[in-house]
């Protein structure tokens, strides 16, 4: 993908509520990672916070990190009705406490 490549980029970080156990956890990451599945997702990652050096920019209050990124905002609103998205979000939004999405587009 070049840079200047128009897209729309879908981060959202999650702070799952205390005290999970290791199982629901699991069901988490099962449904977070299911969203690959998605047609429209041109590029998919789920992650953790990194162990780099703590700085003044650097921010670590969430547990899960989403990024998609999508050809175009037609792709985005495709993704957000999704059956896989839905059910995604109808099975473990009893896991997390605070959701937060940063949707950009290209430059």
């Amino acid at each position: 993908m070049k840079a200047l490549d128009k897209k729309l980029v879908h981060v959202v970080n999650f702070t799952l509520k205390p005290g999970l156990s290791a199982e629901d956890r699991r069901r988490f990451e099962a449904g977070i990672s299911s969203l690959h599945t998605i047609d429209d997702i041109a590029i998919f990652n789920v992650g953790k916070p990194a162990p780099v050096d703590d700085g003044p920019t650097i921010d670590k209050n969430y547990d899960y990190c989403l990024l998609c990124i999508f050809e175009d905002i037609e792709a985005h609103d495709r993704y957000q009705v999704h059956p896989v998205h839905l059910n995604f979000i109808e099975q473990c939004n009893q896991y997390w406490d605070r959701v937060v999405a940063f949707d950009s587009e290209t430059i």
